[in-house]
């Protein structure tokens, strides 16, 4: 009997970040690099020495990084910094991660999570959740891409409020489709929303401006 032969590289689906998936990772949505990037994300964020629990360290209006606290407004200034506290609050790293852990309970069929204690807690708990269930997402999850974008974004944002590094500009570049992406240049990869194309990270780096394309 005929046996089918094994999938040419060429024919081999890839992962979000353009890398084919290895004959080991068929069947995957994303491919165990990505997987473990994510994780190792993810990892960043709780604890008491986290990311999460430093972004306090950061409301203090004038501080940035371990330098001292300065001011050359002649008015007074805000009593917490508003980057770092939308962050923290509601609607910020842990709603996000919240909504994520929703929408997997509910594509498993499970009943809806429960959220315990204050939102520290919350946040070390929902990582945790995430963590346990990682291997099924990157395995099944149709948007597992779109959430690891999500979870580098936010550990990038919080890194920024607790270094006082600046926020990179977003660059406008054109799809050949016409639709334009707006990216930074430590971006992981992006999806055109017009023609569904997803790009790796150097491949949305190479198409061209989109002024320039206009």
């Amino acid at each position: 009997m005929h046996q089918p032969a094994e999938l040419q590289d060429y024919e081999r689906p890839t992962c979000g970040c353009g890398r084919q998936l290895r004959h080991d990772e068929l069947g995957r949505v994303a491919c165990r690099l990505c997987q473990d990037r994510v994780d190792h994300a993810l990892l960043q964020l709780p604890g008491p020495g986290g990311l999460y629990a430093q972004l306090a360290t950061r409301l203090v209006p004038g501080r940035g990084g371990d330098g001292p606290v300065v001011s050359v407004s002649k008015t007074a200034p805000l009593p917490v910094r508003l980057e770092p506290l939308s962050l923290l609050a509601r609607g910020g790293v842990v709603t996000v991660l919240q909504t994520w852990l929703v929408d997997w309970h509910e594509q498993l069929g499970w009943r809806h999570p429960r959220w315990q204690g204050d939102l520290q807690q919350q946040l070390d708990g929902v990582v945790r959740a995430l963590r346990t269930n990682l291997e099924w997402a990157a395995t099944s999850h149709p948007a597992f891409w779109e959430f690891g974008v999500e979870v580098s974004g936010l550990v990038r944002q919080c890194e920024r409020q607790i270094t006082g590094e600046r926020q990179e500009r977003p660059i406008a570049v054109a799809c050949p489709c016409g639709s334009v992406l707006r990216v930074t240049v430590s971006t992981p990869g992006a999806r055109c929303h017009g023609c569904d194309t997803q790009y790796d990270r150097s491949a949305v780096l190479d198409l061209p401006l989109a002024a320039r394309a206009a």
